[in-house]
């Protein structure tokens, strides 16, 4: 009877833990549920994606500079935490934060526009193969070109540039490296939108790209920067008076 009585037990233990695990999965199921339900409205449509394309339709410039500045803003937060780039006040809130906001909300957001709303002009009613192809061609070779050079002119004045000479330096410096990522995921980014994405939806898909390659290269250069301020020290003590941190 004991071992009997101890089966049983074993059995109903069992079960209460499957059941448990998949009232756990069940709550996870509804979690995921209720964030898609928010983000899209469902068949209501009335999610949060749905007001932001709304008001990408009935205020597309607007959307697009708020998207952009908050963007670039967080890009350089993150990049900062990411490379454990400090203030000199010890917090990552530094003051190119607000710097990229203004950047991302007044030049990127504006170039990016008038750039995609061209190419989207001189490809309109064109959906062959050879017409999308070419489409990502000219991106390549005009576009990104023309979106590299303001960015690392923007980001040369942002970090401190004040002549020709070194904002020129900059770009010179930077160009190839930015355009050779551009090359490899900006094909990708153009062929996707173009099978599934609305045109108005272009402008800030395009924004989340950059963000999320933009991060990595800034976390990138920044941990780079921080090392050879590190290595500089080391051969020099009293260098670090020298060093003046944003």
């Amino acid at each position: 009877m004991s071992v009997k009585f101890q089966k049983e037990v074993i059995r109903d233990t069992v079960v209460d833990g499957a059941t448990a695990g998949a009232r756990k999965i069940g709550k996870k199921g509804d979690l995921v549920h209720s964030v898609g339900e928010a983000l899209t409205g469902g068949k209501s449509n009335t999610g949060y994606l749905a007001a932001y394309i709304r008001q990408l339709q009935s205020n597309p410039l607007r959307t697009k500079m708020l998207t952009s500045g908050a963007l670039s803003a967080l890009q350089e937060f993150l990049a900062s935490w990411i490379a454990k780039d400090k203030s000199k006040h010890g917090h990552y809130l530094t003051p190119r934060v607000p710097k990229m906001a203004l950047y991302g909300a007044f030049i990127s957001a504006p170039l990016g526009s008038a750039l995609i709303k061209i190419l989207q002009w001189l490809f309109a009613g064109r959906t062959s193969l050879k017409a999308k192809v070419f489409q990502i061609l000219l991106s390549n070779l005009i576009v990104s070109p023309i979106q590299n050079t303001v960015y690392l002119t923007s980001m040369a004045i942002i970090a401190g540039a004040r002549t020709l000479h070194q904002i020129r330096a900059t770009v010179r410096a930077g160009f190839l490296p930015v355009m050779k990522v551009s090359w490899i995921t900006s094909p990708l980014a153009l062929a996707f939108a173009q099978k599934f994405l609305p045109e108005e939806t272009w402008v800030p898909f395009f924004n989340i790209v950059a963000f999320v390659i933009g991060t990595y290269i800034n976390a990138h250069t920044k941990k780079k920067r921080l090392a050879a301020l590190r290595r500089k020290v080391c051969l020099d003590p009293f260098s670090f008076r020298k060093i003046i941190k944003y």
